[in-house]
């Protein structure tokens, strides 16, 4: 109430003064409460513009400590290159592929970190970047046109005219070679009122990046596939008279990674919904920051595949990282699995047991070598008898390979069983015939030690008599660290999971995997994340040509 709207208060009886005296009051309280609520809202306000500024302050002090970093093995490379161009010391070239590594993950860790926090500033204030090359000149051009989708004006329906066009260059890569696309748009003006009509500009990848899908999946494919670091892959393009820093292809597998992460999630909830997984862990050198020395780290593996058992789910691997091989790691990816675990002896995997909802399959492979090792260093009746009667055993498996489970199942009852009872009997009588000692008698205590989860395999028809599935997927690891010293970080270990996983499914769904990566990454920055599925390997093999017919 306003003072203009008041009554005459000479004119106003005692119960009249105190029924205004109440509603004024009552408006002075109302009006307070509204301008608390204001004054809460505007602190919360502050509190959370208070928070993004520290957000984007400790994103920025990553980003220039990275930077800092960036700027010293830069340095450091230099010197040891200028050391190296007179006298070619093998511990001196050692030190440099292993600062030439670090330095790549730094920097690729620093583009995925940068498109980390573009996603939470401000849409007016994006990223600088650093003003590129124009593309090679000598390289080929291929011009797309992207015409607008009217044919007249959408505001007011007059006829177009076309008054020029914007042009973007994307640099894209075909087997062996290099070109460029030109992304040409049209530009057209409505005669009638003048608004202009364009078709919308294509989208990448990488958000503003110059590598079109081929070009970032054969990087992915030659790091991680092929094992060539990005250094190497640099002076590779610059034989071919692209000049692409090392910088940049560190940016590009960061960002393609944090892009392809969805993807690698749903290859892992698809791994861990069956009811029989296969596990195995590797060891990979990883450098420790700031002290120069490796440490070791590890990749663990899980694979989904029935088809040995005639089932028609599509086959996938897991890969995860770990700063170490403590057992809390396998137990934290198994947490929501049920059914067979099939793998090795590592103690690690023992706690997951405990429960029951998780059972032990052992695997034959590591029986069998045991023996095979022995023999073959020293043969013996015994060692000789034992590969023979393990190899009937995988006699019987090469038969039911890909028959339904029911088969697979009365099969080994029937035929392996019985000769598994009188291999145990056999294995009894022979360590008492031995040293206590002996390497033989150990290869026979470790198969007795394990013997209820190494026959466990004969009342599942759904499991495997061994663990090669696990091994087979761990292959690329083993030979990667033939070719490179190690990962840059730990960031580099999860970043080499992710990618693992892709390229692991790829081939075992029988596709080309830099195909699949390429098919993948022209898809996926447009994608619905709630349909990420259709993204995955089996779900894109009808429309992608098999590995096996791959040029």
């Amino acid at each position: 109430m306003t003072v203009s709207a008041l009554p005459d208060l000479d004119r106003l009886n005692n119960e009249a003064l105190k029924a205004l005296a109440m509603q004024l009051q009552n408006d002075l309280q109302l009006q307070r409460e509204t301008a608390s609520r204001q004054e809460e809202e505007l602190h919360a306000l502050e509190a959370e513009v208070a928070m993004q500024r520290q957000k984007l302050a400790a994103q920025s002090d990553e980003l220039r400590s990275r930077s800092e970093q960036i700027e010293h093995l830069k340095l450091l490379v230099e010197k040891l290159r200028r050391t190296i161009f007179g006298r070619k010391s093998e511990k001196i070239v050692v030190q440099l592929e292993q600062l030439e590594l670090e330095l790549e993950e730094l920097e690729t860790a620093q583009a995925a970190a940068e498109t980390a926090a573009d996603a939470v500033r401000p849409e007016a204030t994006p990223a600088a970047r650093p003003r590129r090359k124009p593309l090679p000149e000598h390289l080929r051009r291929e011009a797309v046109t992207h015409a607008p989708e009217h044919t007249c004006c959408p505001e007011c329906g007059g006829a177009l005219k076309h008054f020029g066009e914007d042009v973007s260059e994307q640099l894209e890569y075909v087997p062996e070679s290099f070109k460029v696309i030109r992304h040409v748009r049209p530009k057209f003006a409505c005669a009638a009122c003048e608004r202009v009509v364009e078709a919308p500009a294509p989208s990448r990848p990488i958000e503003r990046g110059l590598a079109g899908p081929a070009l970032l999946a054969h990087v992915l494919i030659s790091k991680y596939c092929d094992h060539q670091p990005l250094y190497r892959q640099s002076e590779i393009y610059a034989r071919q008279g692209v000049e692409i820093e090392r910088s940049t292809l560190a940016g590009w597998v960061g960002e393609s990674s944090e892009l392809l992460t969805p993807l690698a999630d749903a290859l892992r909830a698809h791994v861990l919904a069956g009811r029989k997984i296969h596990a195995d862990d590797t060891p990979i050198p990883v450098l420790a920051p700031g002290t120069g020395k490796t440490k070791t780290g590890r990749l663990w593996t899980y694979v989904r595949d029935e088809r040995p058992a005639g089932e028609e789910t599509a086959p996938a691997v897991w890969f995860a990282y770990s700063e170490d091989r403590k057992g809390e790691h396998p137990r934290q990816h198994l947490k929501n699995f049920k059914g067979a675990l099939q793998a090795d002896a590592y103690s690690g995997f023992h706690h997951l047991y405990d429960g029951g909802a998780i059972y032990e399959v052992a695997c034959w492979a590591h029986a069998r070598r045991k023996f095979y090792e022995i023999h073959v260093a020293h043969p013996s009746p015994i060692t000789t008898e034992a590969l023979d009667r393990i190899g009937a055993l995988y006699g019987f498996e090469k038969e039911i390979r890909g028959k339904p489970i029911e088969v697979r199942y009365e099969i080994r009852q029937s035929r392996a069983r019985p000769l598994l009872e009188d291999f145990h009997i056999w294995l009894e009588k022979s360590l008492g015939q031995l040293s206590p000692k002996s390497e033989t008698a150990a290869a026979i205590r470790y198969a007795l030690s394990r013997w209820r989860a190494l026959v466990r395999y004969t009342g599942d028809g759904l499991l495997e008599i061994d663990n090669n599935p696990a091994e087979r997927a761990l292959r690329c690891v083993a030979l990667g660290r033939k070719n490179y010293l190690f990962a840059g970080a730990d960031s580099g270990g999860e970043r080499a999971a992710r990618i693992y996983s892709l390229i692991g499914s790829a081939k075992l769904n029988g596709l080309d995997p830099e195909l699949y990566l390429r098919t993948v990454l022209a898809q996926i920055a447009d994608h619905p994340v709630n349909r990420i599925d259709d993204l995955l390997p089996w779900n894109l093999a009808a429309s992608i040509q098999p590995a096996s017919q791959a040029a």
